[in-house]
């Protein structure tokens, strides 16, 4: 396991490290809608709005409430009623329990039924392309003509188009008690920031030669025409999984439709800087994945997918399931270590110092290289800094961030087990620091 994954990110890495800025398109070509699924965003719903609003004026914002307990719908409409008019341009989607408060995907599908019911008749649904914002959310300014270009909604078999994603928050340190705390998060918000522009942007860069980019829950470009065919007679292109962006993926290339991923481009949120609330992210996106293996024999039959985009996908989905089979499986040698030391210490000490400790150097290298190698690539790649010495310590670092997946693996699987499937809402920083009560589902 270990070897294959070495090797894996060794192929990923090449095409990353070579690829070059593509040419850009016409915005002005398409229509561009913004979702922004909001639940309890009182505390940065507001900026989000003026941001996409003065930024890409020609566009639609649709904001979803999702019968938020604080005051998010009311800062709208404050937003909305400016200088003594309207902005026509922006809308408000308002849900209320029981049918709110179902997941994001269940949000979005309204928002998706608003935007169908406000088009005017004829309109070029392949035209229209609909753009998913989190209520943190800030697509970068070149994002519309970057995703207009010929090789991406330029081509009319594009049906979708994934953004880089950044995290805001770098290099503002957070509040905090102690030092270690303040020091802490930062750390922690720096490494999401490296797993995405690096890994994730690496594994994105490598599915355009199997055909199988997925999309995020930030970011993600869609043709509306491309919702229409998945959505079904239900009128539902979200599905309900906790992993909505990959499921909505799935649904878009096992129809026929291709998918994009473009790192000219990008969308900045706020990196969490608690690890609490850290765990209990991926723990959603861990069992979201889980959830997505019924697809599996979807995606095989499916005559769209090749074989190897289709073992790609596969072996996506396996993560989780992997994770917990290697967190049984690689305690084990230094278990029977542990053992036969208590048994006979003087034999083993004789036959580790007589060379055992390269077998245990290699096994810990393979653990290790695969995460450390993307500390260097970000110094260099991103931060435009030579200092391999930081760049080497973030790595390890990182190693031992991804660590934490196995923790959210066996968290997803018991809340899996357990029929747990709510989705939770992850705190801003902002609500943390405030003291900000938000209400989660259980």
């Amino acid at each position: 396991m270990s070897v294959a994954f070495l090797v894996y990110v060794a192929l990923i890495v090449v095409p990353f490290l070579r690829r070059k800025p593509a040419p850009v398109g016409d915005p002005d070509a398409f229509t561009w809608h913004f979702f922004v699924p909001c639940r309890d965003e009182e505390a940065v719903i507001r900026e989000t709005v003026r941001y996409l609003r003065t930024t890409f004026r020609r566009t639609h914002v649709w904001v979803v409430d999702d019968d938020s307990d604080d005051r998010t719908a009311r800062v709208v409409r404050s937003v909305w009623r400016r200088n003594g008019g309207y902005d026509t341009n922006l809308h408000l989607v308002e849900r209320k329990r029981p049918d709110a408060r179902t997941g994001k995907g269940d949000a979005l599908n309204a928002a998706y039924h608003e935007l169908d019911d406000w088009l005017p008749p004829g309109v070029d649904r392949d035209e229209v392309v609909v753009v998913v914002v989190d209520a943190d959310g800030r697509p970068a300014r070149n994002c519309l003509e970057v995703c207009a270009a010929g090789h991406l909604f330029g081509d009319a078999k594009i049906g979708a188009v994934q953004l880089d994603v950044r995290m805001s928050n770098v290099r503002t340190r957070p509040p905090g008690r102690t030092w270690f705390a303040r020091a802490f998060g930062l750390k922690l918000a720096q490494l999401q920031d490296l797993e995405f522009r690096t890994a994730i942007a690496a594994i994105q860069t490598s599915r355009g030669f199997t055909g199988t980019i997925s999309m995020g829950g930030n970011g993600p470009f869609t043709r509306l025409s491309a919702l229409d065919s998945i959505a079904g007679a239900e009128r539902r292109p979200w599905r309900g999984s906790l992993l909505e962006d990959f499921e909505l993926g799935v649904h878009l290339l096992t129809t026929g439709w291709r998918t994009g991923f473009t790192p000219d481009s990008h969308v900045a949120q706020e990196g969490l800087y608690s690890l609490r609330r850290f765990l209990v992210q991926r723990t959603r996106w861990g069992q979201g994945t889980m959830q997505c293996s019924r697809y599996l024999r979807r995606i095989w039959d499916s005559p769209h997918v090749s074989t190897s985009g289709a073992a790609e996908m596969m072996y996506y989905l396996a993560q989780p399931w992997l994770q917990l089979l290697g967190s049984l499986l690689y305690p084990v040698p230094f278990l029977l270590l542990l053992v036969t030391t208590a048994g006979d210490p003087a034999q083993v000490w004789t036959w580790f110092t007589g060379g055992a400790w390269i077998l245990f150097a290699i096994y810990g290298s393979f653990g290790l290289l695969p995460f450390v190698v993307w500390g260097p690539i970000y110094q260099l790649k991103c931060l435009r800094s030579k200092n391999i010495f930081r760049g080497v310590g973030l790595g390890l670092l990182y190693a031992a961030y991804s660590y934490t997946f196995y923790v959210t693996s066996w968290r997803a699987l018991f809340r899996l087990v357990r029929r747990r499937n709510g989705w939770s809402k992850t705190r801003r920083n902002t609500e943390a620091t405030a003291g900000v009560k938000v209400a989660l589902d259980s």
